[in-house]
């Protein structure tokens, strides 16, 4: 049975999701010399976590296999703009530079995981 089958294929996009978004948020804070421990990561990653759990409703509520590259967009987007607005809302910075470089990174991380995958299934697939 393929990895990305549909009885696969929505606990391999949250587990996706959330590690991409947990590598982001450590990353961030290293770069910043903030705390590495988990209630440091927890307050950072939660509102993105929150945006990526939205956005995987959505894809689910269109029909959208969640291990694609438009799932993977969709997703993108949602954990961008609600994790910001969220950020924002509690108080958290968001300038113009941060959702730039959260943009970038996020899209690379949470439709790139989503390439990979399908890379790798479609050259197993394909006549050598």
């Amino acid at each position: 049975m393929p990895p990305t089958d549909r009885k696969n294929a929505w606990p391999i996009a949250v587990l996706g999701d959330a590690v991409a978004i947990l590598v982001f948020v450590a990353i961030g804070r290293a770069n910043h010399g903030e705390s590495a421990g988990a209630p440091g990561i927890w307050h950072t990653a939660w509102p993105f976590l929150l945006g990526a759990g939205l956005g995987l409703a959505f894809t689910a509520y269109q029909r959208v296999k969640p291990t694609s590259l438009s799932a993977g967009v969709r997703v993108w987007v949602w954990t961008l703009v609600i994790g910001m607005v969220v950020r924002h809302s509690i108080g958290g910075g968001t300038p113009v530079d941060f959702v730039i470089v959260a943009a970038s990174v996020l899209g690379v991380f949470l439709v790139g995981w989503r390439f990979a995958l399908g890379w790798k299934t479609w050259r197993s697939l394909s006549p050598r």
